[in-house]
């Protein structure tokens, strides 16, 4: 089964980031939404199938809040939107936030 999945690292504080709010979009649609846990991952996958749709997508984590929350001041980012293509309807993309106070990085994992 195909799947898109998250998860949000502090890279501050060496520690996963819990309670952040992260959205799946497609084309301006939402299609899933969910809160990262206390290991800093959704519970689920953002989507699976047996295929997904090839396209542009894009992840949107409010982190705002948490970095509101962790003493991060003066607030820099809130809200962070990450576009990726699915070109294989069969691969798993899991699409990680190493998250900062004042900068963040990605990458497409396993």
């Amino acid at each position: 089964m195909a799947r898109i999945s998250t998860h949000v690292l502090d890279v501050s504080r060496g520690k996963p980031a819990p309670g952040i709010a992260v959205e799946l979009r497609r084309d301006d649609i939402s299609i899933a939404t969910a809160t990262t846990n206390a290991d800093g991952r959704t519970d689920a996958p953002l989507l699976s199938a047996d295929a997904l749709p090839v396209g542009q997508y894009e992840l949107i984590f409010q982190a705002g809040p948490y970095l509101t929350a962790t003493g991060a001041a003066p607030l820099f980012f809130d809200e962070i939107k990450l576009q990726f293509h699915v070109n294989d309807a069969q691969a798993n993309y899991h699409v990680p936030l190493l998250l900062a106070a004042h900068g963040y990085s990605t990458y497409r994992g396993s």
